[in-house]
This record gives C-alpha cells, sequence and structure tokens, in this order.
C-alpha cells in the first residue's frame, strides 16, 4: 500500500476530503473523533462506517477527513462516499463489492429549486374558488 490514499466524497452540497493510513481503525472528522463530531445520532456514525464494515476494514486503516458544506446528513453521506473511493484505490479488488452496495455512485439527489408563484418548489398559495 502506497503511504496515504486520499479521495473525495460528495452528498447534497456536502464535499468530504477522505484520507485513508495503515492503522487500527480510528476516524477523525475535522479533527474531532467520530463519536464526538456526530455526538448521540448512531444513524449517520453507522452510514460514514458502512463501506468499512461492508469490507471487513474496519480495523485496519486510520482515516482523517476533511468535510465541509451542507448538513450533517448530506456531510455523513459524503464520507461514505469518500470513504468508499479511498477504499477501492488501495485495493482495487474491493470495488466489485463496493459497487454492488452502491457506495461509489454519487448520489445526485438535490434540493429542487423554488419557483415564482409558488412559496415553496411545488407548494402553491392557497385556492380560493370564490
Amino acid at each position: 500500500m502506497a503511504e496515504q490514499v486520499m479521495a473525495t466524497g460528495r452528498r447534497k452540497h456536502s464535499v468530504a476530503r477522505v484520507v485513508l493510513k495503515q492503522g487500527n481503525g480510528k476516524i477523525t472528522i475535522n479533527g474531532r473523533d467520530i463519536e464526538e463530531y456526530f455526538g448521540g445520532n448512531d444513524t449517520l456514525k453507522l452510514i460514514a462506517r458502512q463501506s468499512l464494515v461492508l469490507t471487513n476494514s474496519a480495523d485496519k486503516f486510520d482515516i482523517s477527513v476533511n468535510v465541509y458544506g451542507g448538513g450533517i446528513s448530506g456531510q455523513a453521506g459524503a464520507i461514505r462516499h469518500g470513504i468508499s473511493r479511498a477504499l477501492v484505490a488501495e485495493n482495487p479488488d474491493l470495488r466489485k463489492e463496493v459497487k454492488k452496495a452502491g457506495f461509489l455512485t454519487r448520489d445526485s439527489r438535490m434540493k429542487e429549486r423554488k419557483k415564482y408563484g409558488l412559496k415553496k418548489a411545488r407548494k402553491a398559495p392557497q385556492f380560493s374558488k370564490r
């Protein structure tokens, strides 16, 4: 393995830059431990770790992530995307497995824009017949 592997993950408006190194499974996000960063939200911790659990590499690498933009849910998705890309860059044999789980595909769903004449993207003002 190279000294370190770098990859970028994206989700909604969040961007995560991931650095993968040999280690014992420590995940650091913006200088804070994953437990501290996501607090008590176990779902987001699970999402961020999904690709590591899938490939049985949870305790093989130390991961350092710099994530910015968007909200906390989008950031968790961006971290998963970035970690998945880094794992495949480190070991191309994992590609089929990770791709099948859908972790290499950038989730293209974005917030729909607000249209003029409407209150939100699709919410119309109240209609009065008379």
